[in-house]
């Protein structure tokens, strides 16, 4: 059977509870790094998307996920450069790249209808694993306040975001 939920899921899931209270919370360049591979994997599979999807609702939301997050991931790469901060990759981004390729992997071999739903289905899923991740772990532990403040933005854009996969999800069935 299709596995609809995200692998992200796990990978962010490692940054809660007891996972998190074993490890030190994430520095604000590992969190720029999380952040920003978390839009990288999004782009990605929206490109995917745009390419494989049969229905124009989903192909237009595909759209928007690209256009929103490589804004997204802009603002973030503008900043670190304004602070002079390297951004520090981590167990986190490396599971969830490794994770959303294997994830772009059982898409790819869908198609049609099939596809769509997926698709749809994996954003949902890992919209609301981001969202989770922002709330509960990267924004609290963020000590610098502009990284602060374009994660706080970039909640709010991946809500809608949320909301809108939502939206088409429940007119594909």
């Amino acid at each position: 059977m299709f596995v609809r939920l995200s692998a992200a899921i796990a990978a962010l899931s490692l940054m809660s509870g007891a996972a998190m209270a074993q490890a030190a919370k994430p520095t604000d360049p590992q969190i720029a790094h999380i952040a920003y591979t978390a839009g990288v994997i999004d782009i990605t599979a929206a490109k995917q998307a745009i390419s494989k999807a049969s229905n124009k609702d989903v192909k237009a939301f595909a759209q928007d996920m690209v256009r929103d997050h490589e804004a997204v991931n802009k603002q973030a790469l503008d900043l670190v450069k304004k602070l002079n901060v390297t951004p520090q990759d981590n167990d986190t981004s490396k599971t969830l790249s490794k994770q959303a390729s294997d994830k772009l992997a059982e898409l790819a071999k869908l198609s049609g209808p099939a596809y769509d739903k997926a698709y749809v289905a994996n954003e949902v899923a890992y919209h609301k694993a981001v969202n989770s991740a922002l709330e509960t772990q990267l924004i609290p532990s963020a000590t610098n306040a502009e990284l602060k403040g374009l994660l706080q933005t970039g909640l709010k854009i991946f809500q809608g975001h949320q909301q809108h996969a939502e939206h088409v999800a429940a007119n594909l069935k």
